[in-house]
């Protein structure tokens, strides 16, 4: 599969427009404390809902708030093995 060309402009744009609400994760369900450093764990980062390894669109209808570490560990999967509602992460 071709890689797909992304957008640095869009990217932040999109960033922009999801944070604007300060949404939880959206795999773990928790809160996200958006005042965190970029590297920290529990920080926001923008999840690609559909990976794009998977024939996803790096469209903003597939992209959502999630903490770093619950999207480091969902990786390029369609769903998330560690998704917990009560929040925690196995």
């Amino acid at each position: 599969m071709p890689a797909v060309k992304r957008n640095s402009a869009r990217r932040d744009l999109h960033r922009k427009r999801i944070a604007k609400d300060e949404p939880a994760c959206h795999i773990c369900g928790k809160p996200i404390d958006y005042s965190l450093p970029h590297l920290d764990p529990w920080s926001f980062v923008v999840d690609h809902v559909k990976p794009l390894a998977k024939g996803g669109t790096d469209t903003l209808d597939n992209k959502k708030a999630a903490h770093r570490e619950c999207n480091s560990k969902k990786r390029a999967r369609l769903v998330a093995p560690i998704v917990k509602r009560s929040g925690s992460l196995d």
